[in-house]
């Protein structure tokens, strides 16, 4: 029985999927995970279930297998046309607010869609790796708006995602610490012609549209084959961000080198507070002023609802 659908009032250019009519797209694909690989994927505070993979995640690797097929297809026509080729990978954005569950999305993806033969090499890059340094930051005032546009080296990211494009063989990008939070020197990983990259960062979908008065400027969105946002209502998001600090405080920030580890001494009640502070100065600012004006040009977009269950898909026509 096909899947059924309505269209969103709001969004008309989107197709809209309650899951049960979602899960129906996965028809033959088979869960190859199990629930230790569960384990090694769900972020700090997410229940990442084997249902929820089952109705939203098999259908969506579907989706992007085809899509990738049609891509690797199409270059192959290419390539035979003009008597030779490079292995260019499909590049997948995956875009949302600081505590949505972009990571946990990203490792889900990756892990289903390197299990597809047609591409069987899947890499993750965050764009964290192309924050400015601590030291850049202070010294430009901007520490306090970490993760907002303008804290990032842009050039050096779209440089990056363009020598992907252009079929470079080994392409290097920065190393980023959650340890001291800033990023590692002389450090760098190496992508080395995978069949998809997934590009995770909070702000992969924006666009000459956020800057008029810069309309020549290439962004990484340019170069992207297929984008995703992982959407929430911003309450639950603070709820998501609150829960997530107290479970960092008394695990990660306890390590005396991290550099959050003040942190660690507070009390449930002080850890909330700093939490809920830290949110509704930074991450809600930089979730209403760049993040959310972003989020209509996704092609599918995981509307999550409590307990970070994805109750609804947002599929671009």
């Amino acid at each position: 029985m096909p899947a059924t659908y309505t269209t969103a009032p709001h969004a008309f250019s989107y197709l809209d999927f309650e899951r049960e009519a979602w899960s129906t797209l996965r028809q033959s694909v088979p869960l190859t995970l199990t629930e230790d690989d569960l384990e090694s994927i769900r972020g700090i505070n997410e229940a990442l279930s084997l249902p929820q993979v089952v109705d939203i995640y098999l259908p969506l690797s579907r989706l992007l297998n085809l899509y990738v097929k049609a891509r690797q297809d199409r270059r192959e026509v290419l390539a035979n046309f003009l008597g030779s080729g490079k292995h260019v990978p499909y590049i997948i954005g995956v875009s949302g607010s600081v505590a949505g569950g972009k990571s946990t999305t990203s490792r889900i993806l990756q892990a289903l869609l390197q299990r597809w033969p047609e591409h069987p090499k899947v890499d993750i890059v965050t764009t964290d790796g192309f924050l400015l340094p601590n030291e850049e930051l202070e010294a430009r005032g901007l520490m306090q708006r970490k993760g907002f546009p303008e804290s990032y080296d842009q050039k050096a990211l779209v440089d990056f995602v363009a020598a992907l494009k252009s079929g470079e063989e080994s392409v290097s990008a920065p190393v980023y610490s959650h340890l001291s939070y800033n990023i590692v020197k002389d450090k760098q990983i190496k992508v080395e012609q995978p069949d998809i990259v997934i590009l995770e960062g909070l702000n992969v979908l924006q666009s000459a549209r956020d800057y008029p008065n810069q309309p020549r400027q290439v962004f990484v969105s340019d170069y992207l084959d297929f984008s995703i946002f992982v959407d929430a209502e911003p309450e639950l998001l603070e709820t998501w961000y609150i829960e997530r600090f107290q479970k960092l405080r008394a695990s990660a920030f306890t390590h005396p080198n991290n550099y959050f580890h003040h942190y660690a001494r507070l009390d449930e009640n002080e850890a909330a507070e700093i939490a809920k502070q830290i949110w509704s100065s930074i991450n809600h600012v930089n979730l209403i002023e760049n993040i959310l004006p972003t989020r209509e040009r996704a092609d599918l977009i995981l509307e999550k609802s409590a307990n970070h269950e994805v109750s609804r898909v947002r599929l671009r026509k």
